[in-house]
């Protein structure tokens, strides 16, 4: 019995860091996508964008860079993990406009 909830407790641990996983870096795109839209019209407001849509979706945004029309930007969620305590997990996304020239 100890043994099925030892395998129990782990599967669960291992999926709850997978949805983290896809949670911080959906996040981060999702701000990219935010700053990038704003980066050409209004560049200055384009991190604060990013950082609220951040925030929507329950991560913190870390780090944020807007070079010329290309947003890249840092986010991070802190899961608390048995045994093993409190870690932080980064995700890391970026936007910009499309090539318009195939290569």
């Amino acid at each position: 019995m100890g043994l099925l909830m030892a395998i129990a407790t782990v599967l669960a641990t291992v999926g709850s860091v997978r949805v983290a996983r896809h949670r911080v870096n959906g996040a981060a795109d999702l701000s990219a996508l935010a700053a990038a839209k704003l980066a050409l019209i209004d560049p200055e407001n384009a991190c604060g964008r990013a950082s609220a849509v951040a925030a929507q979706n329950g991560v913190e945004l870390t780090r944020c860079a807007v070079n010329d029309d290309v947003a890249d930007v840092w986010t991070a969620l802190p899961i608390s993990l048995p045994l093993l305590g409190t870690r932080t997990l980064t995700g890391r996304s970026r936007a910009g406009p499309a090539d318009p020239t195939p290569t």
